[in-house]
């Protein structure tokens, strides 16, 4: 059997020190890592470097609200955690509640499906959405960084060998959208790998008929999540019409990889978009707004404590 040096830190102060002088793979939930490094059925992960589990550093585990207004998620954060946690955005609850099985959610953390890198990971699409910025630290001090800058490409973040997701931070109040919109398209509705997500949001001026700000992004449409802010500030400062829906639509369409199974994420990602911006010029009582009639979204928005 091989062997595999492991260090296990009690403080994110030692877990820092030991990142400065080791090339260590940090293993928090191991979701994903564990897939990555498997070999055939009954032979154990085998593992490039050291490993360096971080699970139960409590610098990593916290979720509260800053000074600032902003929700701050621990990078060790699990996705069941997020999910029943009201400080987090509506959008992120969401997808980390409906990402694979029980017992994943209960494992993955925010950091590492950030830091997979996979065009498939399900909590990126809000984060885009959101404006997120990951906390990186190292024993230089902290940056801060777009989670849309630090996810590069395919399987590359913007990461040094010294440094370590410690956070992520989401510009997030209750009152920045009129109305909110989140669709995963699977086999199921959870316990599935999604074909496709797609995050939205609106805000009207207080005329309630132009548009002040509006979001759109899609997870598995190209070699990253996709969200263009040319194609947003299509419909920002108009109302909302049937040519310019079309306009944001198609400007959307031509965001999406022609490899990325090009008919079928196109055909869903139009479709939703055509119906979240036909709805909300609607003005509909609800907050959330359902990706088809007869389609009921659970979770609706409650304001923080």
């Amino acid at each position: 059997m091989e062997e595999l040096k492991c260090y296990m830190p009690k403080t994110l102060r030692e877990a820092l020190e030991i990142k400065a002088k080791v090339d260590v793979i940090p293993l928090a939930g191991g979701s994903d890592l564990m897939v990555s490094h498997k070999r055939t059925i009954g032979l154990t992960p085998v593992f490039e470097k050291p490993v360096m589990i971080i699970r139960n550093l409590p610098e990593l585990r916290k979720i509260y609200v800053n000074d600032k207004g902003e929700c701050c998620i621990g990078a060790g954060c699990t996705s069941a955690e997020i999910a029943e946690n009201k400080l987090c955005p509506w959008h992120l609850r969401q997808a980390a509640s409906r990402m694979g099985a029980i017992g994943l959610r209960n494992s993955a953390t925010i950091a590492g499906n950030i830091a997979n890198a996979s065009p498939k990971g399900d909590t990126p699409g809000p984060l885009y959405l959101l404006d997120a910025r990951v906390k990186i630290s190292s024993l230089r001090g902290d940056r801060e960084e777009l989670v849309s800058d630090f996810i590069v490409k395919f399987r590359t973040i913007d990461l040094k060998s010294d440094e370590l997701i410690t956070e992520i931070i989401v510009p997030y109040s209750e009152d920045d959208f009129d109305y909110i919109f989140w669709h995963k398209v699977g086999t199921r509705k959870a316990n599935a790998i999604s074909k496709i997500t797609v995050s939205q949001a609106i805000k009207f001026e207080k005329d309630g008929k132009t548009v002040k700000d509006y979001r759109v992004s899609a997870t598995a449409t190209g070699a990253k999540t996709n969200r263009s802010r040319d194609v947003e500030k299509l419909i920002i400062g108009k109302t909302i019409e049937p040519e310019i829906i079309e306009e944001v639509v198609n400007g959307f369409d031509q965001v999406i990889s022609p490899r990325a199974m090009p008919e079928f994420r196109r055909e869903a990602t139009r479709r939703m978009i055509r119906r979240f911006l036909t709805e909300a010029a609607k003005h509909p009582k609800d907050k959330v707004i359902d990706t088809y009639e007869g389609y009921s979204m659970t979770g609706a928005p409650t304001p923080r404590s």
